[in-house]
């Protein structure tokens, strides 16, 4: 199947700029009441861009068997091929764009990565058992190191199994596991893989909860210049477990864990939420004061157009249609200010406002991020700006990002600010990736079940 563009970038029309209504075009907000709702939440204020604009059948349908190709016939057979240890169990990702490994070790993110993928595959897509298969033997391989008490995982092992890799005390790594694990004990009916998955989420929240919690959070984003920060509240975990929290609650429900859910929401909608700015801080104090050093310049995008698609997902599970449209907004606000106006797509990362100081690498998962939470926006309000942003993403991704012209299968993962092809590269996209085309596959099942109509 022959790539190509299936929706012209000019039936989507110009992004809209910034108007500079408070708060997105919603009232500020101050603080979340516990509990799986908020009366605080508002709706956006009426514009032009909230006129409603549905997808035509014929452009769901052409969206569809283009998502359908990107997975099933591109990502997921270059997958069995060249990364799945059939043998040993787990994933080897450190694979180059012709499937030459240049190492067979093993990291503990793309294990629990790799498990979410295909228990969500097999969950919610399609039934093969190959795909359960794959998730059951990096369970199994996983389980051979599963740590006591408040312990963390290995960061890494051998092919065969081996750690060889110290714990990542970020928790990102444990918590990747908790997702795989949640998902999987789905899949496979295990309870203990469920209950696994829910203690390790609280360990993690545990640890993130002590004072001298990753002192070095703003040098891994900054560099050394910035300040040691013990106790750092970093907005990218707080969506790593509302993400985590959400799938397991749309499984069962379990009151523990939407309460971690209600923090998240708190803290991503709340707290991270700089009003001054109408962005998202990405690192706050451990009270979660703001800073008030150059830290309150800096702004994560990629993480907050993730985190607030996140929001949007938790919200239609509660049925929360004040909190979706705030999300949505704020949403849409962190695509504006990191589009790239010269070569399109977002940068990643807003080092500093007022000095307008950007990292201007180009990852295709904040591309992604973009197009989940357009479609999800689309989906549910048919709101035409969000419609109008994802015509535009995924026009500029498929012009840019496939390889399929350079002769290999998958798309890039991260270059410079043009896209610019090298010809190897040391890593497969086991997770952002085959998660947004699962996403907006079920999203387009949807939307073509109702043929058009948003789900309010």
């Amino acid at each position: 199947m022959k790539r190509r563009t299936f929706i012209s970038l000019s039936s989507a029309g110009a992004a809209s700029l910034w108007t500079g209504m408070n708060n997105c075009g919603v009232p500020a907000v101050k603080t979340i009441p516990p509990g799986p709702s908020a009366q605080s939440w508002h709706a956006p204020l009426p514009t032009d861009e909230y006129k409603k604009e549905i997808f035509p059948a014929v452009e769901l349908h052409q969206l569809r068997r283009q998502y359908e190709y990107d997975l099933y016939e591109d990502f997921l057979p270059f997958m069995d091929k060249y990364v799945i240890d059939h043998e040993n169990g787990g994933f080897m990702c450190t694979t180059d764009r012709d499937g030459t490994r240049i190492s067979t070790d093993k990291s503990q993110w793309y294990e629990g990565r790799g498990i979410w993928v295909y228990s969500y595959l097999y969950n919610n897509l399609k039934k093969d058992p190959k795909f359960l298969e794959a998730a059951r033997k990096s369970v199994e391989f996983l389980l051979k190191h599963k740590p006591s008490r408040d312990d963390l995982w290995p960061s890494a092992f051998s092919r065969e199994g081996k750690a060889i890799g110290a714990p990542d005390t970020r928790t990102y790594g444990d918590l990747f596991v908790a997702h795989g694990l949640a998902e999987y004990g789905r899949a496979s009916g295990e309870n203990a893989c469920f209950n696994l998955a829910k203690e390790t989420m609280l360990k993690c929240l545990r640890l993130y909860d002590r004072p001298d919690f990753w002192p070095e959070a703003a040098q891994s984003y900054l560099g050394k210049e910035a300040p040691l920060l013990p106790g750092a509240r970093v907005q990218g975990v707080w969506f790593v477990l509302l993400n985590l929290a959400t799938g397991m609650l749309d499984y069962k429900s379990d009151q523990v864990v939407l309460d971690v859910a209600d923090r998240c929401l708190d803290a991503i909608m709340n707290r991270h939420w700089n009003p001054d700015l109408e962005l998202n801080n990405e690192i706050l104090n451990h009270d979660l004061t703001r800073r008030q050093d150059d830290l309150a310049q800096f702004v994560y995008t990629g993480h907050a157009i993730e985190a607030l698609w996140m929001v949007m997902a938790e919200a239609a599970r509660r049925k929360d249609k004040a909190l979706f449209e705030l999300a949505a907004n704020r949403f849409k606000r962190h695509i504006e200010v990191a589009w790239d106006p010269v070569y399109g797509g977002v940068f990643r990362s807003l080092n500093h406002i007022d000095k307008n100081i950007w990292l201007v690498d180009k990852v295709l998962w904040a591309q992604e991020e973009v197009l989940i939470g357009s479609l999800l926006a689309s989906e549910h309000t048919g709101w035409k700006w969000a419609k109008d942003w994802f015509i535009k993403m995924y026009n500029y991704v498929h012009a840019k990002w496939p390889l399929t012209k350079h002769g290999y299968s998958l798309w890039d993962n991260g270059t410079d600010r043009k896209v610019t092809y090298l010809e190897h590269y040391n890593r497969v996209e086991n997770y952002h990736h085959p998660r947004h085309l699962m996403l907006n596959l079920l999203a387009l099942d949807r939307m073509i079940g109702r043929q058009g109509p948003p789900g309010g």
